[in-house]
This record gives C-alpha cells, sequence and structure tokens, in this order.
C-alpha cells in the first residue's frame, strides 16, 4: 500500500495536474445593471480535440471514506474535466502523472473544500470522484464520438491520511 496525505487543494500544488477555480480567479466583470458579477471561468480548457464539444452534466455522489484503500485511476486524453461543487459539497482529488500507466512517485491527493471548483487537465490520471458529502457537482467536460476514458488498476493500491493522520 501507498500512504499518502490529503493536502488542501491550492493553485501551486495543484497545478501539474489542472488549475483550482474559484469566484474571483478569472475575469470579474459585473452585470445585471451591477446587481451580479459575472466570473469568467480561465481559459485554456480541452474540450474540442478528436471533434469533440462541451457537455454539462450534474454528478450526484455518495459520500465516502476518506481512507481507500483507492485502487483505480483513469484519464481522458482528448478533453480537460472541470467541477463545481453545490452548496459545499467536499470532495478529494486524488490524481497522478505517467504516460502509459500513473506514476506513483507523481501521486498526490487534494481536499476540495466545497468553496472552490477544479479543472483536470487532459491526460491527468485520477481516480473516480471521491466525494465526503452527498451532494451535487456540476461538471464540464468533453463529449465525443470516441470514448475518452482509459481505466487502469492501481497497484498497489493507495490509503490516504487526512491532517497527517489515519483517517476513516
Amino acid at each position: 500500500m501507498i500512504e499518502l496525505d490529503v493536502q488542501p487543494l491550492c493553485p501551486s500544488a495543484f497545478a501539474p495536474y489542472g488549475r483550482v477555480i474559484r469566484a474571483g480567479g478569472g475575469s470579474v466583470s459585473q452585470i445585471n445593471a451591477g446587481t451580479s458579477r459575472r466570473f469568467d471561468m480561465p481559459d485554456g480548457l480541452s474540450l474540442d480535440a478528436d471533434h469533440g464539444i462541451p457537455r454539462l452534466a450534474v454528478f450526484s455522489a455518495q459520500a465516502l471514506a476518506p481512507k481507500g484503500p483507492w485502487s483505480t485511476m483513469e484519464r481522458h486524453r482528448f478533453g480537460s474535466q472541470s467541477f463545481f461543487p453545490l452548496r459545499g459539497v467536499r470532495c478529494i482529488v486524488l490524481v497522478a502523472l505517467g504516460a502509459q500507466e500513473p506514476e506513483p512517485a507523481s501521486l498526490a491527493a487534494f481536499l476540495a473544500d466545497g468553496g472552490a471548483g477544479f479543472t483536470l487537465h487532459a491526460d491527468t490520471w485520477h481516480h473516480p470522484l471521491i466525494a465526503l458529502d452527498a451532494g451535487d457537482f456540476v461538471v464540464l467536460e468533453r463529449s465525443g464520438p470516441r470514448e475518452d476514458c482509459e481505466i487502469v488498476s492501481l497497484r498497489p493500491p493507495v490509503l490516504l491520511r487526512m491532517d497527517g493522520s489515519d483517517s476513516q
């Protein structure tokens, strides 16, 4: 087993895997006669490769115990995925880099506290959604004529530690 500490989701640590998205983090403009502020997503989403189109969905997640063991990773080679929690739903983002399979040395786990969304770069290995609270996520991802989800077994599996301790 690989034991991994869960760290806060911060832009600099998450940068190799994707981007953190917070209200106020992109361009901001006043709209609706000044009664609302519009926060635009950062540029650089990858949604149109291989004849893809943007697809907006809602993922309704069950709460999971964070420890694991976690043994599955997936990646989407043609498109990025952006996750936006609704009503403060928290999740853990377990990610890795690697050309053919997830590289154990690149494994990282981040706590998304429900106040920020995140975009996974195309070709980033990640565990399917690990929600800590039952709830919904708005997901913006690529949809296309060819399936774009490669799934592998993670060997050895990963156990996660919250706050540096064994957590269940």
